[in-house]
């Protein structure tokens, strides 16, 4: 018995390595971004995650806690069901992958279990790039996410940290998602992202987390609820998704105006009107500017039009 353990031990490290080495064989970007609940990743990044799956790419959109204390009006299993299938329909807009993790909402902790699940996320991913919250947010599972993937970020390429799951050969490029929080200082904007050409693609995929965009999630009620259009009228759900983004990405656009020109040059720059914007972790692999044009191929296609 003991001997039949260790050939099933033995085999499924095997299969670990050589799903591992599959992953990085077909030369396309690899990228994995943590959101503390199931809307978070989409909101910061399904822009580009989009962007990246359109070329071929791939994205992964975890939601670290299962959302299901963030409704007003409904909770527990039957929330953290409905929040799940919201996330896998808006991820099969953008052409990414989701993933939930069994977590209560709300109470998240940065725990060394924690610290594990995390690392083999990024690991089995074989990420090029990891995204997260900033580890200081008005929310306590928002903080815990940034801590957990700061945690992470030398541990992916320790070998005997979680050796059940092969270590990472190269570390990825940390990045943090754009808030507005400015103690003990103010997100810097690294990278500026246009996401023009999938913005439509994106409220789309907004469209289908209704628990929080039309039923108005944990603070909502049910006067909020009553004033959404129904499910039946899709035209006018969008509208409103539409506009609020538009005031939302718009925001992002403006104000990291300096960024976009950066990477876009000034005249594209400056036409950019829906933008994400990230930065760079001073953990994980410090990027270089080709390094960055590399990850994010999106500015080349830009200057090449």
């Amino acid at each position: 018995m003991r001997f039949l353990l260790v050939v099933v031990t033995a085999l499924t490290l095997v299969a670990s390595v050589v799903a591992g080495d599959n992953a990085a064989d077909d030369g396309k970007l690899r990228i994995i971004v943590f959101g503390a609940h199931p809307d978070d990743a989409e909101y910061r990044a399904g822009g580009c995650g989009a962007m990246w799956s359109k070329l071929g790419h791939h994205v992964k959109l975890v939601s670290v806690t299962n959302g299901d204390i963030g409704h007003w009006a409904m909770s527990g299993g039957a929330l953290a069901k409905r929040r799940a299938e919201e996330v896998r329909k808006a991820s099969e807009i953008l052409g990414t992958t989701s993933e939930v993790m069994d977590i209560h909402d709300g109470e998240l902790m940065p725990t060394l279990e924690n610290r594990r699940a995390i690392t083999r996320l990024i690991r089995e991913w074989n990420a090029d790039v990891v995204i997260a919250h900033r580890p200081w947010d008005y929310h306590p599972d928002h903080r815990y996410v940034g801590v957990l993937v700061q945690d992470a970020s030398f541990m992916v390429t320790v070998p005997f940290f979680c050796p059940d799951t092969p270590p990472l050969k190269k570390n990825p490029v940390f990045l943090y998602a754009s808030d507005r929080f400015k103690k003990p200082y103010p997100f810097t904007p690294d990278i500026a992202v246009s996401i023009d050409a999938v913005f439509e693609t994106k409220v789309n995929a907004i469209a289908e987390l209704e628990s929080q965009v039309f039923d108005g999630g944990a603070l909502g009620n049910a006067e909020i609820a009553a004033e959404a259009p129904p499910a039946r009228m899709r035209d006018l759900r969008l509208a409103e998704v539409t506009k609020t983004w538009q005031a939302r990405s718009g925001n992002e656009a403006d104000s990291y105006r300096n960024a976009l020109v950066r990477w876009y040059g000034e005249e594209d720059g400056n036409a950019v009107k829906y933008a994400e914007v990230f930065e760079i972790c001073e953990y994980g692999h410090q990027p270089t500017e080709e390094d960055i044009k590399r990850l994010f191929p999106f500015f080349s296609q830009a200057h090449s039009k």
